[in-house]
């Protein structure tokens, strides 16, 4: 016991109630929590296991969320640095791409077999090894010097940083009882859900500030810090080095996911499928899938056991986080040019306007978290689902004079709302999965998000383009010198004039912006589509009934725990 001079800080106190169950039944045996819908069900994942106290459980979470938290800011913290690698390597503007379609393709193919050397070498020394290899790469990337380099150290940072985000979501999976996974979900959530909107600008901020090579550098002190953590706090799984490996599985799957990478990645440059390189990726994508699947349900161990796909719930929940991933790197991709080029924002005002909505998405999770224990988490995910498209159809309304307040309230709704739709999304998936297949489970689920956000940009992307064109020429079209607005003798028509230099760059101009808002506003309208699928799959997923009140009758037998042997029940013989 702590003396009463002894209390820890106020932080240590706070982050403490969050990650440390309630000391009444710390050190006792207490079945699955009757008031959460979501959970009471679940069988546990090994005897008694969510029982244990796991000891130093918030520095563990700390370290987990380090690493997640360092993996999600890379994909997207190098973006707004390119043009500035770009001269210091020398190398055109189609050449620095490959920064970024390195790390992305590395990462993707890498994320599938994160569950099979989980169990092979050791959740503890994969973390541990694929945390020291991200920080020394990303080290390297900012020592380097010419852009074969580069695309080297990037390659070996998305190969270690492809496991930090599933071994974090396992490891916190199994280091909270089931009645407090809600809560856990939301903490690992907001790394998934915010790094990539925050790290656009954080890599702005600190190029402007010093200069690219700092967009890497940052990794150091962070990573050094969750090293130590996971080397003294994280305690040792079990391993198998019997365990065989399916090659001929992953050599299916990685050339599926390199090549659909690749094609996505590249597709906008090279006009997609006028392109002979576009072609023989979708088809090389196309056939490995094919192949991946066929292999799967024949071969005697395969890389990923066909029974993750007989768990309706985990099903579903892959499929929903694809849909919802697309939704959530495709807006940011969207709304960074959007701000700059039409609403006028200077690129840091740029990145700040963002932040709200990763405001949004943390309260979001916490209030999920809180509401699953007394609502379905079904409802919470369909109320999500709502507001996330109500939010998406009120941005496809937007001009450049938008005000402040409306953006600013906009993207904080779709924030909660995003919310609202991954924390209940995440546990609903596991809650019927028999944790021997965790592993396999949270690299599969990350190889989804990882697959939709790819998807979204370049669909949006790709409309957006060809949108612009569109519209450009239909309103063109409609431009002549008979208009009625170029008539006349005023200012309009004098600036306006198309028979002068300046008046046909003016009107030129004029269009183009015209043309830009009506392609993001559909890009938008667009996306609300995406919500329907999700929508659609809830029905599926198992339903957990609401909670009974709480009143004097005795529960079922399997349902409560057997009395301590020193407190016999009231009324025993």
């Amino acid at each position: 016991m702590r003396a009463a001079g002894d209390a820890p800080p106020i932080a240590a106190r706070a982050f403490a109630a969050v990650t440390e169950p309630p000391q009444s039944w710390r050190n006792e045996e207490r079945p699955p929590d009757a008031r959460s819908p979501c959970l009471a069900r679940e069988r546990p994942m090994t005897p008694d296991q969510s029982h244990q106290v796991v000891p130093h459980r918030a520095l563990i979470t700390l370290c987990c969320m380090t690493g997640n938290l360092m993996q999600a800011l890379d994909s997207t913290i190098a973006n707004v640095s390119l043009p500035y690698m770009q001269g210091t390597l020398s190398t055109s503007a189609e050449e620095i791409t490959w920064v970024l379609t390195s790390y992305v393709i590395a990462a993707a193919i890498m994320t599938a077999p994160v569950g099979w050397m989980a169990v092979r070498f050791g959740r503890k020394n994969l973390f541990i090894g694929c945390m020291s290899g991200f920080v020394v790469a990303s080290m390297l990337c900012g020592a380097a010097e010419t852009l074969p380099q580069m695309v080297a150290f990037r390659i070996l940072q998305g190969m270690c940083g492809a496991a930090l985000v599933p071994l974090s979501q396992a490891t916190m999976l199994d280091i909270y009882p089931f009645e407090r996974r809600a809560q856990a979900m939301a903490i690992f959530g907001m790394g998934v859900m915010v790094g990539p909107i925050l790290g656009p600008t954080l890599g702005g901020y600190l190029t402007e500030m010093y200069n690219w090579r700092w967009v890497f550098y940052v990794n150091l002190p962070f990573g050094v810090l969750a090293l130590v953590g996971l080397a003294l706090f994280m305690p040792k799984a079990p391993v198998r080095p019997d365990l065989r490996f399916d090659w001929t599985g992953f050599a299916v799957l990685a050339l599926a996911v390199g090549a659909l990478q690749l094609m996505l990645d590249r597709g906008q440059r090279l006009d997609w499928f006028t392109s002979r390189e576009i072609v023989v990726e979708a088809v090389l994508a196309g056939l490995g899938f094919y192949l991946f699947v066929v292999h799967m349900l024949t071969a005697r161990d395969p890389f990923l056991p066909p029974a993750l796909f007989k768990d309706r719930n985990f099903t579903c929940g892959v499929l929903m986080v694809f849909c919802v991933a697309m939704i959530l790197l495709a807006s940011s991709a969207l709304l960074a040019p959007y701000l700059e080029s039409l609403a006028g924002y200077p690129v840091e005002t740029a990145g700040i306007a963002m932040a709200p909505r990763g405001l949004g998405t943390m309260l979001g999770m916490q209030l999920a978290a809180r509401l699953s224990v007394r609502f379905d988490q079904r409802a919470i995910m369909a109320l999500g689902l709502v507001i996330m498209g109500a939010s998406l159809h009120a941005m496809s309304g937007w001009t450049p004079d938008v005000t402040e307040r409306q953006m600013m309230l906009t993207l904080i709704v779709q924030g909660v709302s995003m919310g609202f739709v991954f924390n209940p999304m995440t546990v609903m998936a596991f809650v019927t999965l028999p944790s021997q297949y965790r592993g396999h489970a949270t690299s599969l689920q990350a190889l989804g998000r990882n697959i939709g956000q790819a998807i979204g940009v370049s669909v949006t992307s790709f409309t957006l383009t060809r949108s612009i064109q569109t519209n450009h020429a239909d309103i063109a079209a409609g431009i002549t010198p008979f208009a009625r607005v170029l008539q006349g003798n005023d200012a309009v028509a004098h600036w306006l004039d198309p028979f002068t230099r300046q008046g046909a760059a003016l009107l030129d101009r004029m269009i183009e912006q015209q043309a830009q808002i009506i392609a993001y506003n559909n890009d938008f309208r667009m996306m609300t589509l995406v919500v329907v699928p999700p929508l659609l799959l809830l029905p599926f997923m198992r339903r957990h009934a609401p909670p009974p009140p709480i009143v004097a009758v005795p529960a079922p037998a399997a349902m409560v725990a057997p009395p301590p042997a020193t407190a016999p029940a009231a009324g025993a013989d």
